[in-house]
């Protein structure tokens, strides 16, 4: 079939698309920003449209010629109205899939029932109920916890049981929870395309029903960690325990918040309907060993690649940057090669660190996460490769050229704009100049403030940087 795929840039999305070209499906990717998926190795084989749902007359041409589309879109963590956004989206998707006659759309929503639900679960209920409001079919599978390398819920459970030996936590760590393996949700929504009923609700999860404690206590046993002590209190509201895991794992304010609220609702499988689909769904157990088995290197999506905008690339103009531009610039010359100098300065975050001063990078690290950001948590999909709009501590690569140049937008909270740009001059002979720029729009006096408050400190490591890269590509070119 000719199927679209929303979210094609996200964590489910960049795993659900090789397993429908796997199957032999014709896909089109429909994506805010279709740059996003350049670098993605199936990237050749499918027809990419740039498509924003908001838009109801694009949303109806991205659908053009296609015969089923899975809804893959969430707004969480990028507007603190995403309930509103999502309605809307999914109120244009449902009309524009009626327009284009469609067979089906096929939609993950989330697990919950009751009066009582969180604001993210009944925003997840809610698109469900607005998809159908158009004549095409919708098939529904509702999901708690998602267990896999680079989910969103595998990391914050991750993070939180490595890091804590001891945790003081709400009473949700007491609430029940049904987990299913990553693996088992794409052969769900694989299987979901020979669905024949009208509109319909299947919840899916994994053999398992567990509390929050006893998966964190699994995860322990099996990463071969010491038994956690958990200590439930009665008084960390969920503004509270979102600052709490922001503290100790990567995700931001913005998407721990609506997750840590939901964690007070019951996310269990009521109705066993979802059997006719044949899936075999794997424990707990086999379902965190399987996520563990795969290094960072290894993971084909990330809860990170997901961004509610695209990493913007500097662009040297002055109308564009608001007539206010500051630069820090530093040459320094080099007698390694191209390849060498592109290899040590893309190197930089995740375990490499900065080069200089790494100290002072981890505490900026923290002090963004205290006011809400993403701290350096986040790490590298890679340790040495980079690709377009990858995500590397708390920036973004919003441009790179191989064995040229590499920029880097900020993401961490900042009052203003921020890109760290290298590139790589040759001068003709032997030697080449590694061109180190930071650049900074400030909005407002608070902007520039901050960009002066701490020009010299920027001066001192950001020279010190650029010297070290140099002497990291040096030290590869003797080695070789």
């Amino acid at each position: 079939m000719k199927i679209a795929v929303t979210g094609a840039t996200g964590y489910i999305g960049g795993r659900l698309v090789p397993r429908l070209l796997a199957e032999g499906h014709e896909v089109v990717c429909l994506a805010r920003n279709p740059g996003k998926l350049d670098d993605r190795p199936w990237r050749a084989r499918v027809d990419v449209r740039e498509c924003d749902v908001l838009d109801s007359a694009q949303a109806k041409s991205a659908l053009r010629g296609c015969e089923v589309a899975y809804y893959l879109i969430h707004s969480m963590g990028s507007t603190e109205q995403f309930a509103d956004a999502d309605r809307v989206a999914a109120l244009n998707f449902a009309a524009a899939a009626e327009s284009n006659e469609l067979q089906r759309i096929v939609y993950l929503g989330g697990l919950g029932t009751g009066d009582q639900l969180s604001s993210h679960l009944s925003s997840r209920h809610e698109v469900g109920e607005a998809l159908t409001a158009g004549d095409t079919p919708v098939t529904e599978l509702r999901a708690a916890v998602v267990i896999g390398s680079g989910s969103v819920s595998f990391e914050m459970l991750r993070y939180l049981t490595e890091v804590l030996p001891v945790m003081t936590t709400p009473r949700w760590v007491e609430t029940r929870c049904q987990p299913i393996a990553i693996r088992d949700v794409l052969s769900f929504l694989i299987a979901a395309l020979e669905d024949t009923a009208g509109s319909h609700v299947y919840e899916i999860g994994g053999p398992d029903v567990v509390t929050y404690r006893e998966m964190m206590q699994t995860y322990a046993e099996i990463a071969g960690l010491r038994k956690r002590f958990i200590i439930p209190v009665p008084v960390l509201s969920p503004r509270l325990s979102s600052l709490w895991i922001g503290l100790v794992t990567p995700l931001p304010v913005g998407v721990a918040r609506p997750l840590v609220d939901s964690l007070r609702n019951e996310v269990t499988v009521q109705s066993t309907e979802a059997s006719r689909f044949g899936v075999a769904t794997m424990s707990l157990r086999s379902a965190i060993e399987r996520a563990l088995d795969h290094s960072e290197a290894d993971v084909p999506s990330r809860w990170s690649d997901a961004s509610s905008s695209p990493a913007q690339a500097f662009s040297w103009d002055p109308a564009w940057s608001g007539g206010t531009l500051l630069v820090d610039r530093k040459e320094v010359p080099a007698a390694a090669s191209a390849e060498d100098l592109f290899w040590a300065f893309s190197r930089i975050g995740g375990a490499t660190g900065y080069y200089a001063f790494n100290w002072v990078w981890q505490l900026r690290g923290l002090f963004d996460i205290l006011v809400g950001g993403v701290g350096l948590r986040r790490g590298r999909r890679h340790p040495d490769d980079v690709r377009l709009h990858d995500t590397i501590d708390f920036w973004r690569v919003s441009s790179v050229a191989s064995d040229e140049h590499l920029q880097l937008s900020a993401e961490m909270k900042l009052p203003g704009d921020a890109w760290l740009d290298w590139r790589i001059e040759e001068t003709g002979g032997e030697e080449r100049i590694l061109v180190q720029t930071a650049y900074f729009r400030p909005r407002g006096l608070a902007g520039r403030l901050y960009w002066f408050v701490l020009l010299p400190a920027h001066n001192i490591i950001f020279e010190r940087m650029a010297r070290k890269i140099v002497e990291a590509a040096a030290h590869r070119s003797v080695r070789q």
